[in-house]
């Protein structure tokens, strides 16, 4: 279901991957429990954050890491920017389509970069890599993008699903007719295991909301 390469390993030794598959899955526009559980997030980060400027929202141990990483690249965590509009601008966790809501909501909470992706479109096996900066893919907004070197990305079969600086692909994108999902989530060194389980575990917890019928085929954190 999900190999790591020689070369992730020796790039990024410390850091980790978490997946999480779960089937039978419904993917409504709304969901009123969903909504319900945004609303008190958004005022529980609001109560955690409350009186920190940006530079101290940056201290986070999380965000410090993620920072670091995207820092080689010359970009900010946009992960990062979020949560800033929402504790310091007052602003709300997008509205989406609820798979899609339930993972931005896990990925606020819990600072960890994730990407959802339609299972049935996959080709199994997943593998987690380094970029040589030559690799390309197809990104959400529809357009071809190379990636940077140096950058960790997850590929099938048929091509590359996601990276960290770019973000998902198009092809594989989570859509109103997903019923089998899959969330992986990139985490770079100085992250524990078990920061990992729990946020895969918070977005199970959010799909069981909309999907109470649903069940976790994989729950996973590697290497």
């Amino acid at each position: 279901m999900f190999d790591v390469t020689s070369a992730w390993k020796s790039a990024y030794p410390g850091a980790h991957a978490g997946v999480l598959v779960m089937k039978d899955v419904t993917n409504p526009a709304h969901h009123p429990l969903l909504e319900k559980q945004k609303a008190e997030l958004e005022s529980a980060l609001r109560d955690q954050f409350k009186s920190q400027d940006r530079s101290a929202i940056a201290s986070h141990p999380v965000l410090k890491a993620y920072g670091e990483y995207y820092k080689r690249f010359k970009k900010t965590y946009h992960v990062q920017l979020q949560l800033e509009s929402i504790v310091l601008k007052g602003k709300s966790i997008p509205s989406v389509a609820a798979l899609v809501e339930s993972m931005f909501m896990a990925e606020i909470k819990n600072m960890l970069l994730t990407a959802g992706h339609d299972l049935d479109v996959l080709g199994l096996p997943l593998t987690l890599d380094v970029s040589n900066g030559t690799e390309s893919y197809i990104v959400m907004r529809g357009e071809a993008q190379t990636l940077k070197p140096g950058d960790m990305f997850i590929s099938d079969t048929l091509g590359i699903v996601s990276d960290i600086i770019y973000g998902p692909d198009q092809r594989t994108q989570i859509n109103a007719g997903t019923r089998n999902v899959v969330f992986t989530v990139y985490v770079p060194a100085g992250i524990g295991e078990q920061t990992v389980t729990e946020h895969l575990q918070d977005i199970r917890d959010y799909v069981l909301l909309i999907a109470p019928q649903a069940h976790v085929e994989v729950l996973k954190v590697v290497p």
